[in-house]
């Protein structure tokens, strides 16, 4: 079950607030009284509540808002019990001066905005003795370990528990909360309104990630990335198993780089099916696999990892799917079926999807010049592909038949910014952009002036997504779902009804 928080400042914006949650499918919600300025009229808030609640009254030190005297605030908690509430959340401390009454439940709660205490376990079972129905602890996690940690908490515990890891690295334990055996776990009408870091919306907790209905049988998928909150993979993979009707999730996992041993290790042990890997485990992780296809040994870089009982298997679908959208607009721009063998290709960059273009053209034959601003890792890319490193400042000195941006320059938020000027470019130069936030990047919009073909970096995403559904679930990917869907995120102002549009880039063979 969800639990919404509503955490508004006027009496009329919570009551409307709570009433449209309801009416959107929300079964609890949390009356954030704190935040109320006004003197607090109960009576008013609690008058043909649209659903059950959990009355909330959270001190400056504990987190919240409340500035008036404890007095206050003791005899607040009191009177909505003894309106008969259906859930109280109560520190440890005050659950002592409050006793049990009706049939309100207790939530006795700690909080801690700056960390995971080594003492978890010992701070659980001080707040479970306090005549509790439910503990909740809300903690910062600063590591996935702490994420671990939090999410064996709950499965463990003799007295049900919510658990949350704050921040970026908890985003799981949010999710996955009932079934680690939570109760409920909490969300945000609007993410704009956010009362701790890393709450999720109702909409996104709802409709992205079927959060109350993971269970115990439900096949967990993720994205492995460090920073990962800026991820559409979970948008689309998501929609894809929702349009298949699978009993599957997709996750957004934080995982530092020296965590990535330990995170697999977990992977393992909670039984993940498996991952998109991205920046910056694309390399680190190979050696910590038991097998990877050819392919993603001689680019040294992994995308997708598929477990099978003891087996860790990697692959390199943006390999896959990048070398598709290139044959697929340079044939049609030479008439050859095999057209890159000498063709002249410079490549921006030397990170991992750098690598997986660089790699596939140079196993076509292809010429291939690396730049970047990390001259010694280009030119050892260069050297393994038998191709040449120039410096960076001398990338316009070049005119190539194929340039590839492997960088994340000019991608969102930062879309003002291009990784090279394309005005002495001609037609006759085809342009790759790696970047799919924006599509139409300023690379690629420069491209277009110079009337030059071009292929965008969502037509690549969908396909390597594409590619990792099909390792993933072994059915045939919903490609027209997959474009919907991350044409919709990435454009939700300019996204109209897209039936009719675009079709073309929805007909990809496989």
């Amino acid at each position: 079950m969800l639990c919404v928080t509503v955490a508004r400042t006027r009496h009329k914006h919570t009551i409307a607030e709570h009433q449209q949650v309801a009416e959107l499918g929300a079964k609890l919600v949390e009356l954030r009284l704190d935040y109320i300025g006004r003197s607090i009229d109960l009576g008013r808030l609690l008058k043909d509540r649209p659903t059950p609640v959990v009355v909330t009254c959270r001190r400056r030190e504990d987190g919240g808002r409340w500035e008036r005297t404890e007095e206050e605030r003791l005899m607040l908690l009191r009177s909505a019990i003894a309106m008969g509430i259906e859930y109280v959340d109560l520190e440890e401390d005050t659950a002592k001066k409050i006793p049990r009454y009706g049939k309100t439940k207790r939530i006795v709660s700690l909080h801690n905005f700056e960390g995971t205490p080594d003492d978890l376990e010992d701070l659980h079972s001080t707040l479970a003795k306090v005549d509790a129905d439910i503990v909740k602890i809300a903690v910062q996690a600063n590591s996935f370990r702490d994420t671990a940690r939090m999410l064996y908490l709950m499965r463990s515990a003799q007295v049900p528990t919510i658990g949350i890891s704050m921040g970026d690295f908890g985003t799981p334990t949010r999710i996955l909360g009932t079934r680690y055996n939570a109760p409920f776990t909490y969300c945000v009408f609007n993410s704009d309104r956010r009362v701790a870091p890393g709450q999720l919306s109702f909409d996104q907790m709802t409709n992205v990630y079927r959060a109350e209905s993971i269970g115990p049988e439900t096949q967990l998928f993720g994205v492995v990335a460090d920073p990962v909150a800026h991820s559409y993979s979970p948008l689309i993979h998501n929609a894809s198993f929702l349009a298949h009707n699978l009993d599957c999730r997709y996750i957004p996992f934080r995982v530092a780089a020296d965590e990535l041993d330990f995170f697999l290790k977990w992977c393992k042990q909670e039984k993940i099916g498996g991952l998109s890997v991205t920046i910056p485990h694309k390399q680190s992780i190979l050696p910590m696999l038991t097998q990877a296809e050819s392919a993603a040994q001689g680019i040294g870089a992994c995308n997708t990892v598929v477990f099978s009982g003891e087996e860790m298997v990697g692959y390199n679908t943006d390999y896959r799917a990048a070398m598709d959208c290139l044959t697929e607009a340079y044939s049609k721009m030479t008439g050859k079926a095999d057209p890159f063998e000498k063709a002249a290709v410079l490549i921006l960059g030397n990170g991992g999807v750098a690598r997986a273009v660089a790699y596939g053209l140079a196993q076509r034959r292809a010429l291939i010049t690396i730049t970047g601003r990390n001259a010694n890792a280009s030119q050892k890319l260069a050297n393994e592909l038998s191709g040449k490193a120039i410096s960076w400042n001398d990338r316009h000195l070049v005119t190539p038949d194929i340039l590839v941006n492997g960088t994340p320059v000019g991608m969102f938020p930062e879309m003002d910014d291009t990784p090279f000027q394309t005005s002495n470019l001609t037609g006759k130069t085809l342009v790759f952009d790696t970047i799919y936030n924006p599509e139409q990047t300023l690379f690629i919009k420069g491209a277009r002036a110079s009337q030059c073909p071009v292929v965008t970096g969502l037509q690549m995403f969908v396909r390597q997504a594409a590619y990792q559904y099909r390792l993933f679930t072994g059915k045939e990917p919903p490609v027209d779902v997959m474009v919907k869907t991350i044409k919709k995120a990435i454009s939700p102002v300019n996204y109209k009804d897209i039936e009719d549009e675009d079709e073309e880039d929805s007909k990809f063979d496989f």
